[in-house]
């Protein structure tokens, strides 16, 4: 029997409010009752770990939170990984999350203690001889500004432990500007799996359509990367070095909360290549994932034991 390889996630964990659905927008001054409310532990390395802790998968996370009851809380809900995490001075960050009847979302996001998490901090809380041979995923880039000004450091010791790089780097704040382009293509030369939505994977290969980005990433990366473009209900696609494109279509279903979905992909699709699927396999394995987690209430992982349900925990 194959040991599968070790997984890990570094980024951000933060609070997340999930509220909805929203219609029509509400106008300054009023207020507006929605059906239903979940409190979750959430942030892109938070939906990572829960996502691998769903699946039965062991992991290391590694993340922060602030000085506050918030912090304590999400420390509690990813215990026994969070034991090593460092304690920001700041609040913890909170993400609230509106959905709207045709499954899109709207968030405002405090700034918080993410901003301060550290390659230093990263570094200290990763077993980097447990995680060797295996795969880290860096996610939050554009929330965790510190940690993100040491990527060179931390891919380089990464690669001096034998563990790849994947890398989600989310969405700028401010937009992809010229300089945030630029920013983040310098980082793909140490990454061996490149994971994005199908808006980044445009603005990164220079407006190239999605299934025409992983051609003009690839030779910017690693020597065998892998560029992974997720399209929401399309389903997903990927290359590799050297390769053919896969595409993946995503099945049918009632969408009950789709926060988090990119999330629970880039964690499904980790886990089979661990496992040592190949890549159309590994596609379809986040695939299936992530279709399962958005249309069940409460959320499921598990696709043979899912049971679809319309709507949010209340």
């Amino acid at each position: 029997m194959t040991i599968p390889a070790p997984l890990a996630v570094a980024g951000n964990v933060n609070v997340d409010l999930v509220m909805g659905p929203v219609e029509p927008w509400p106008h300054p001054g009023t207020e507006t009752v929605v059906a239903a409310s979940e409190l979750r532990c959430g942030g892109a390395a938070g939906n990572v770990a829960l996502t691998w802790r769903g699946l039965g998968r062991d992991f290391q996370i590694a993340a922060s939170t602030g000085r506050d009851t918030f912090g304590d809380w999400l420390r509690a809900e990813l215990s026994p990984h969070s034991g090593s995490w460092p304690v920001a001075e700041e609040a913890s960050t909170i993400s609230v999350g509106l959905t709207h009847p045709d499954s899109e979302r709207t968030f405002f996001t405090t700034r918080g203690h993410v901003a301060e998490l550290s390659w230093p901090d990263v570094r200290g809380a990763i077993d980097w001889p447990r995680l060797a041979g295996g795969v880290l995923l860096v996610c939050g880039s554009f929330v965790t500004d510190r940690l993100a000004d040491g990527y060179d450091a931390l891919f380089a010791h990464a690669c001096d432990h034998r563990v790849r790089i994947a890398l989600d780097t989310g969405w700028p704040a401010g937009g992809w500007t010229p300089g945030t382009v630029e920013r983040a293509r310098r980082w793909l030369a140490g990454c061996d799996c490149l994971m994005l939505n199908e808006a980044e994977a445009r603005a990164l290969s220079g407006g190239r359509a999605p299934d025409e980005a992983p051609s003009a990433l690839l030779p910017l990366m690693a020597r065998h990367a892998r560029v992974v473009v997720k399209c929401g209900p399309a389903g997903a696609l990927a290359q590799a070095a050297g390769g053919s494109l896969h595409k993946v279509t995503a099945p049918r279903v009632v969408a009950a909360d789709t926060i988090g979905a990119g999330d629970i992909f880039n964690a499904a699709f980790l886990a089979a290549e661990a496992d040592g699927h190949p890549l159309a396999a590994s596609l379809a394995a986040g695939v299936r994932t992530a279709s399962c987690a958005i249309s069940t209430s409460p959320r499921s992982y598990d696709v043979e034991t899912s049971s679809p349900s319309g709507g949010l925990t209340a």
